[in-house]
């Protein structure tokens, strides 16, 4: 006879197999919205490097910041050089960035954030493996990486190779956990919306006292890209960060749930969520239907659960998606991002549809590195542990520090951050506008 656990483990071998299956089936399927090379170059973006899996753009503003970027991520090897044996099936991407676990685990040291209504917010300094360091290239001993995880607080493992490939380069990697996410105590029924920057503001002007003289920058994964861009936008100048980055953002949210997801991304993410909140059940009763909540089928069910049908402040779908969309104040937006992309994205949907391609026309401070493969936060190369995307949006990094240094001294401007070096800097940075003219 069969023992329970043994039924279990069969089904879950079974669903494995069927997940791979499907995987492969759906990745021979043409991507719809895909890029041809033929419509890259319709579209007029820079080119700059090629390789095993298609070339690699950059759409952008002209200006001196621009070229020098074109010409460092031109010469990077991330860009260059061997790719995943597979580059046509991102679904099967995607499923590798969400379920493998990074070659090492970090040791991570937690701090609480209390914020101003009593709620908590969940720093996790990683400080591993084994608290080891090496090499100072990256963006200087001292500089602090807030790591940003999804919408849902998953903290991948590729997020975490992530930290720990700035950690090897000399950054102070930070992951930053909404209320009630990843173990973060929930002390208010109150829960983060989607574009709603209040509580990582909070954030980073805490990592500002603690480090006072060191650079701030920032990098989110995928659907938590929507908070850093909301962030970048309302707080304009005073965003206290030197640099941002984004890898496979999700632009505009509304139209993200509402187009749904494929499910394999979905259900996951969504129990993820589900567990989290049920830890908080009692708490969260007496601002939302918990039933309701606990019972959505879908991840725009949970947001309106959550954000709109509350018993105390009700709102329409359409009133939160005005106060919660990521690019409501691109306009204001004062510190240069990188907007990693591929355009067989399957989560965030077809380039044409997804990409607000005239903003990084238009503004000076947002680039955009396109790529036809690559999938969710997937930007796979062979080796373990190996992403492209990572090494890419470190050489950003360093690129960024490069061009400041080099402005700084043509100029004689006082150096307004420190991105290595024995000087002493004030404690805000100020990014001069002639830096993208």
């Amino acid at each position: 006879m069969v023992s329970p656990e043994g039924l279990v483990a069969a089904a879950m071998v079974l669903t494995g197999l069927g997940l791979l299956a499907w995987c492969l089936w759906a990745g021979r399927l043409k991507v719809p919205g895909d890029w041809g090379e033929e419509e890259e170059e319709e579209e007029g973006i820079p080119f700059i490097a090629e390789d095993g899996s298609g070339r690699s753009r950059l759409l952008c503003k002209p200006s001196a910041l621009a070229q020098h970027l074109v010409r460092s991520l031109g010469r990077a090897a991330a860009l260059r050089g061997g790719r995943w044996l597979w580059p046509r099936w991102p679904r099967l991407q995607m499923l590798r960035q969400l379920l493998q676990p990074p070659a090492l685990q970090p040791a991570v040291a937690r701090e609480l954030l209390q914020l101003p209504d009593t709620g908590l917010v969940a720093l996790d300094w990683l400080v591993g493996p084994r608290g080891a360091r090496s090499g100072s290239s990256g963006g200087g001993p001292s500089s602090v990486l807030l790591l940003i995880p999804n919408a849902a607080g998953k903290v991948t493992g590729g997020l975490l190779q992530l930290g720990l490939r700035a950690l090897e380069r000399g950054f102070i990697p930070v992951i930053f956990n909404r209320r009630g996410h990843n173990g973060c105590p929930l002390t208010t029924p109150r829960l983060q919306p989607f574009g709603d920057p209040g509580d990582l503001r909070e954030a980073v002007t805490y990592l500002r006292c603690r480090h006072p003289t060191a650079s701030l920058l920032a990098v989110s994964e995928g659907s938590g890209s929507g908070l850093l861009l909301a962030y970048l936008g309302e707080s304009g100048s005073s965003s206290r960060l030197a640099a941002a980055a984004c890898i496979s953002p999700v632009f505009r949210g509304r139209d993200w749930f509402e187009a749904g997801m494929p499910w394999l991304y979905e259900w996951p993410l969504l129990l993820h969520l589900k567990r989290g909140l049920s830890r908080y059940a009692g708490s969260l009763a007496e601002a939302v239907d918990v039933d309701r909540l606990l019972g959505s089928r879908s991840l725009r069910e949970l947001e309106e659960a959550l954000f709109c049908r509350t018993k105390s402040r009700p709102t329409s779908w359409e009133a939160y998606w005005e106060r919660n969309e990521p690019l409501r104040d691109a306009d204001e937006a004062a510190v240069p991002v990188l907007c990693l992309c591929s355009a067989d994205d399957p989560v965030r949907g077809p380039p044409a549809r997804s990409l607000p391609l005239e903003l990084f026309r238009s503004s000076p401070y947002f680039f955009l590195l396109l790529t036809p493969r690559g999938g969710h936060c997937g930007f796979p190369r062979r080796g373990p542990g190996r992403c492209w995307g990572h090494e890419t949006v470190l050489e950003y990094f360093r690129a960024m520090a490069e061009f400041l240094r080099a402005e700084e001294r043509r100029k004689g401007l006082p150096r307004p951050c420190r991105w290595g070096g024995p000087a002493v800097e004030p404690p805000v940075f100020t990014w001069h506008r002639s830096y993208t003219r």
